[in-house]
């Protein structure tokens, strides 16, 4: 082992300095992601869509594109995350919020309404002044559609 990496010293540096890159890159952005989701998001059975719109097709169409590679991009930092230092769960989980995919919502629930990922993502929330997030088992009345 010490072999390899005295011989790949390049490959090792480049490892470590992504490493370090990701390892920040998710204390900075996992946090500003997680309470920009507005606190009812979770809390019907289906995802209300709720923005008109009002931008040309193309622009949606470059935006949509755009969001899904950066979301697919988290989503691989945080399965690499798992076993270099960041927050890989977190990374994955907002990853994988901004990727379209069928099924995506009812994963999203089903994932944010285990109670260690909730509390974490209200945790986090509650430090940055934002309410917690609402889900229909969280214990509260549920609306409607739940």
């Amino acid at each position: 082992m010490i072999e390899w990496i005295l011989s790949n010293e390049t490959i090792v540096w480049w490892l470590v300095a992504s490493s370090a890159f990701t390892f920040v890159a998710s204390l900075i952005l996992v946090p500003m992601f997680v309470v920009r989701i507005p606190a009812d998001y979770f809390a019907h059975k289906k995802r209300h869509h709720k923005r008109p719109e009002k931008y040309p097709p193309v622009i949606r169409e470059i935006v949509l594109v755009i969001k899904n590679v950066l979301g697919l991009i988290l989503f691989c930092a945080g399965i690499l995350m798992l076993v270099l230092p960041g927050q890989g769960l977190f990374t994955m989980f907002i990853g994988m919020m901004m990727i379209n995919f069928p099924g995506k919502y009812k994963l999203e629930r089903w994932i944010v309404e285990r109670g260690p990922i909730l509390k974490s993502i209200n945790w986090l929330r509650r430090r940055a002044g934002h309410d917690p997030l609402r889900t229909c088992t969280d214990g509260g009345p549920p609306p409607a559609d739940c």
